[in-house]
């Protein structure tokens, strides 16, 4: 069985809304194949990372950045997961309250460094969730999950 992690860093109720559309949209009856994982960013660990096939980091843009967990999350896999991870298919959904470039180009450059491929176009939410995003964030979900499909 495929498996497709979800690491997340969760601080506010508008980024819980999106994980929660994220996640249903993983969870698709027609996604039964792979098995979500969705792990908070301070405790997923490389070994939840080697054995994914599909990865979608959720992140809320602090102070123009990622946030600090997913960042220590980042700092936790690199090394281990450096060469072994070629390859592997990635999305990012991050949430601000008025920007989220830098954390976009943050994670973005660290995924290129690792040498994933990125199967679904960045999801940025600015302000608060509203039907269209929380959409958007299903799909993401459901994209990231089917490209762990082999």
């Amino acid at each position: 069985m495929s498996r497709m992690l979800i690491v997340h860093h969760t601080p506010s109720p508008a980024v819980q809304q999106l994980l929660e559309a994220a996640v249903a949209g993983a969870r698709l009856p027609e996604l039964t194949e792979v098995a979500v994982e969705v792990e908070p960013a301070l405790s997923a660990t490389a070994s939840d990372l080697l054995s994914a096939d599909a990865v979608l980091l959720v992140t809320p843009a602090n102070i123009g950045y990622m946030s600090g967990a997913l960042k220590h999350f980042f700092d936790t896999v690199y090394y281990p997961c450096l060469d072994a991870t070629h390859g592997l298919a990635w999305g990012l959904l991050v949430h601000g309250n008025d920007d989220t470039a830098g954390a976009v180009a943050s994670v973005t450059k660290i995924a290129t460094a690792l040498k994933w491929r990125q199967v679904a176009e960045v999801l940025s939410v600015v302000g608060a969730p509203d039907t269209s995003a929380l959409a958007r964030a299903h799909d993401l979900g459901a994209t990231v999950c089917a490209a762990a499909v082999p």
